[in-house]
């Protein structure tokens, strides 16, 4: 024999799905708004670089080591993304995102970023620093 429910129990029922649907709603708001509020603090920005070409696989090398140093052991820098031109290869552009501006200001006085910057010296030929504003982000999911 099937249990009917009575009217009491249904109005419960549809009572727990409201505050479900409020709460996820109230939820979902604030992680997007306090995201969007760590996203207005970030520090984004290109480093245009320009590399000695002789010297490009050592300046390689001293750059991927100082931004995977970085990303693992600084929980305020975000992302390294570094890509070279396919036409130029000592011509350099690294996305950098920092949390915030005392994040930045910390990495560039930790040991490894000292250590690339020394080690770099002589093989940059030219670097230009741009501010960015992130407008928006999309990218797949595990990504």
């Amino acid at each position: 024999m099937k249990a009917f429910k009575t009217p009491i129990k249904m109005q419960r029922s549809r009572n727990s799905k409201m505050i479900f649907i409020v709460t996820t709603f109230i939820l979902a708001f604030s992680f997007s708004n306090k995201t969007m509020a760590q996203q207005k603090n970030q520090i984004v920005r290109f480093a245009k670089i320009q590399v000695d070409p002789s010297q490009l696989e050592k300046y390689n090398a001293a750059l991927k080591e100082q931004m995977t140093t970085a990303v693992k052991v600084e929980p305020g820098v975000l992302t390294y993304y570094a890509v070279a031109d396919k036409s130029n290869p000592s011509h350099i552009t690294i996305l950098e995102i920092y949390a915030d501006t005392a994040a930045y200001l910390s990495h560039i006085q930790t040991p490894h970023f000292k250590k690339y910057k020394e080690t770099v010296n002589n093989m940059v030929k030219s670097l230009e620093l741009v501010d960015l504003t992130l407008i928006g982000s999309a990218k797949k999911p595990g990504m």
